[in-house]
């Protein structure tokens, strides 16, 4: 059997009906039995960004996202498009990562989902900037932009275009692949 590889998830959205979640799940239901995913729920419990606040204590909810990150082999990134921009709690969860060091050479796949004709691509351009000035590992591959995705998941979650499916368990085959190069010998 494989070794267990741990990739937290974090969907870039708040909203309980996001598609973005029911894509998260859906990728979460097509990874391999070693594979185990924690779903970070928190972004809407992180205060508003504040270096001034992080240097007296750490407040509690960033220590808790610090903390998933620090401990998990590879993070994967699902997020819609707001304002022509990475949602606002998203980028204020980066922001409390900016100097703490937790994405250093992390293994990371970032998939964006819009029911646009763009697929949320200035969102998905974006966040790889700020991913890479915190240096994340993004892994080869494991950037996907995703057009029209109301048309590619049922009501369910379950993803119904054959294409996209074969796209997303690439997205994690290569994931898997790169957090297995980081393990040590």
């Amino acid at each position: 059997m494989d070794k267990e590889i741990k990739i937290l998830a974090i969907s870039g959205s708040l909203r309980q009906n996001s598609s973005n979640k029911a894509l998260m799940n859906a990728i979460i239901g097509l990874a391999k039995e070693n594979v185990k995913f924690t779903i970070y729920g928190g972004l809407g419990d992180l205060p508003h960004f504040n270096q001034d606040i992080d240097a007296v204590e750490e407040p509690v909810p960033v220590r808790e996202l610090r903390t998933h990150i620090k401990e998990a082999d590879g993070v994967l990134i699902c997020t819609p498009e707001y304002g022509n921009g990475v949602p606002g709690v998203l980028k204020n969860a980066l922001d409390w990562l900016v100097s703490s060091g937790e994405f250093i050479n992390k293994p990371t796949a970032v998939i964006s989902a819009s029911p646009s004709p763009m697929g949320g691509d200035k969102a998905n351009a974006s966040l790889l900037l700020t991913l890479k000035m915190i240096n994340a590992d993004i892994v080869e591959r494991g950037t996907l932009v995703i057009p029209h995705i109301t048309l590619k998941l049922n009501k369910e979650g379950n993803i119904t275009d054959p294409e996209l499916k074969q796209e997303l368990l690439s997205v994690l085959q290569t994931l898997e692949h790169a957090c297995h190069q980081g393990e040590t010998i």
